[in-house]
């Protein structure tokens, strides 16, 4: 999902939004749990509602997508991922039996508040202090003590079974450019016919 500078600009300035202007990329594309690693988190965490979560709370009957993204409150890039997958992945994840959860380092009211406009029909979960962000080594070291961004992850897609092993991992170089709904499905539909 490359988004061009101008539809930036031009969603920029129907939401009002900023971003961090550095076009800091991932170092390579082996950060975070290497597929085929099981996962020792819960995943515990509120949703955009104040509500506990955990794995067992979102995953379906196959396991689950798990969103990283930097921030609903001022990353407009992340935003329209979400929006993506809401509108025109989530169904589709669903009817293959898994759950969609999101994670970032916003506060509750921060990702209620994208909800309550977008109505988002999966848990965006407020890692608070990046813990789970840290935990799978997801970090962008980029952003110092101090700095709004500091505790951003870079934007992964993990899919996960149901005993919480990846079974792929979707990235781009860019945190402008995500995978689009159409690779996600097609992921999981190769997960399925290879038996994972």
């Amino acid at each position: 999902m490359q988004y061009l500078p101008k539809l930036f600009v031009v969603f920029a300035m129907i939401t009002g939004l900023s971003f961090v202007g550095s076009a800091q990329s991932a170092p390579d594309q082996n950060i975070g749990p290497e597929v085929g690693t099981v996962l020792e988190l819960d995943f515990a965490a509120p949703d955009q509602m104040g509500t506990a979560q955990n794995f067992e709370s979102f995953a379906g009957e196959n396991g689950a997508v798990v969103v990283f993204y930097r921030s609903a409150k001022w990353c407009p890039f992340c935003q329209m991922q979400l929006i993506d997958i809401n509108s025109n992945a989530l169904d589709a994840i669903k009817s293959r039996g898994y759950g969609v959860a999101a994670i970032s380092y916003d506060d509750v009211k921060d990702i209620e508040r994208f909800h309550r406009k977008w109505r988002v029909g999966f848990p965006l979960l407020s890692d608070k202090g990046s813990k789970m962000i840290d935990a799978l080594g997801l970090r962008n070291p980029f952003y110092k003590d101090g700095h709004y961004a500091e505790g951003v992850p870079y934007p992964v897609i993990l899919v996960l079974d149901r005993n919480k092993k990846v079974t792929a991992k979707l990235m781009r170089e860019s945190y402008r450019d995500r995978p689009e709904p159409e690779v996600l499905i097609e992921t999981l539909d190769q997960l399925a016919a290879s038996g994972r």
